[in-house]
């Protein structure tokens, strides 16, 4: 999947990226990045709105898992069950999350799963930075659905 091509689903299927001014910058297999300037995604005190980074962090690794899962079960369904954030500073230019791919005995576990029981759930992580730093982590347990 092309940065492009996600960037169309995402714009399409969720309408929160809109308003986010989401950017899909990286996919790969070893990870995904989105970006998203601080303009539209401000707080009362000028920096960073928290649901904003979570909901940023949150679609990292909804992505990961979709550009992954469109090589071996496209027609999945994907949703969050659980998520657990940090945050480290408060943010005040514009963000990254990226979501790196979690080792490889759990990506085969969750797609030996999903591929016999039609269910599978994975814990991905993403860290999420500003001007090269990091201002907040994020873990999330996802579950896919065939």
């Amino acid at each position: 999947m092309t940065t492009g091509e996600l960037q169309a689903y995402l714009f399409a299927h969720i309408p929160l990226t809109r308003a986010l001014a989401l950017e899909v910058l990286e996919v790969c297999d070893s990870h995904v990045s989105l970006g998203a300037p601080l303009a539209p995604n401000l707080n009362h005190r000028q920096t960073a709105f928290g649901g904003s980074v979570a909901s940023l962090a949150i679609l990292a690794g909804w992505s990961w898992l979709h550009a992954r899962l469109a090589e071996i079960a496209p027609n999945s369904r994907l949703v969050i069950q659980r998520q657990e954030m940090d945050y480290v500073t408060p943010i005040d230019a514009a963000l990254t999350a990226t979501c790196t791919a979690p080792a490889s005995l759990a990506w085969s576990r969750f797609a030996r799963a999903l591929k016999s029981r039609g269910r599978a759930r994975i814990e991905l992580h993403v860290k999420v930075t500003c001007r090269d730093r990091l201002a907040a982590s994020f873990i999330g347990s996802y579950v896919a659905l065939r």
